[in-house]
């Protein structure tokens, strides 16, 4: 069995692969001032939670977009599982053609979620990521990583509304009935989530025309479902598109 675990800006996801099977996962916050051992505590509660031994872990794959965070998962991983964690990075075999001018650049989630794309669905394809930030990339037909977009996530949006003037609240995110509101909290839902869509199936459709052919559309991440039950512009949502693109690198990387 492997671990693999994509280090974001609000959440830490974690995986336990047996093979190609997903065994189980989750998640816990992304705090840079907690130590290796807070880590190794939770990972080892976790295991012990979904009846999993340590022990049997063979290696540690790990995606990160919080460099500062790094070497404490990292010494987590030695000191509590025994194991020097592989960090994605550039040198590390992908399978996939990255069409970046600068590939250091790329967030390494993006990696995985473009490996992971290519390897199930093929392409062309628009995979999007809705976490911190809403990420886009396109995988063309012959599998290579072409490019995307960057984007504000829906939470990053609330957030920065509520902080950056004196009387709006932070709302909770859910769908206004009328996208004329007529409270603030209903005029702030308008604002955030229809925009927010609205958003989404611009930067999805000029996507489109500019591949210029019959395009599938993946999703992940945890805002994935309501923006699939209020637009039509996702035709799929995995939510393990990140975990089993770095299990799918793991694997690509053995004897390396």
């Amino acid at each position: 069995m492997i671990l693999v675990m994509d280090v974001g800006n609000t959440n830490i996801k974690a995986a336990v692969f047996d093979g190609k099977k997903l065994v189980k996962r989750w998640r816990c916050s992304t705090d840079p001032s907690m130590t290796s051992d807070q880590y190794g505590i939770i990972m080892m509660d976790l295991f012990r939670y979904h009846q999993l031994d340590p022990k049997n872990i063979e290696g540690i794959m790990i995606s990160s977009v919080v460099p500062a965070i790094n070497y404490t998962i990292e010494h987590m991983c030695r000191d509590y599982f025994h194991h020097e964690p592989r960090m994605l990075g550039p040198g590390m075999k992908t399978g996939i053609n990255i069409r970046y001018e600068n590939p250091r650049e790329l967030g390494s989630d993006r990696i995985a979620n473009a490996v992971a794309t290519a390897e199930l669905y093929g392409g062309p394809c628009i995979f999007i990521d809705f976490g911190t930030a809403s990420t886009f990339g396109v995988v063309s037909e012959d599998r290579d990583f072409l490019g995307g977009a960057i984007g504000p996530g829906l939470r990053m949006m609330n957030r920065a509304l509520a902080t950056g003037t004196a009387k709006l609240p932070e709302i909770e995110l859910q769908m206004p009935q009328s996208t004329i509101g007529r409270t603030t909290i209903t005029n702030i839902q308008s604002g955030i989530l229809v925009g927010f869509i609205g958003m989404i199936e611009k930067i999805v459709n000029q996507m489109k025309k500019e591949i210029g052919r019959e395009t599938r559309v993946i999703a992940t991440g945890g805002m994935a479902y309501l923006i699939r039950d209020n637009s039509d512009v996702i035709d799929e949502i995995n939510p393990d598109l990140t975990l089993t693109g770095l299990r799918i690198i793991y694997d690509r990387n053995q004897n390396r």
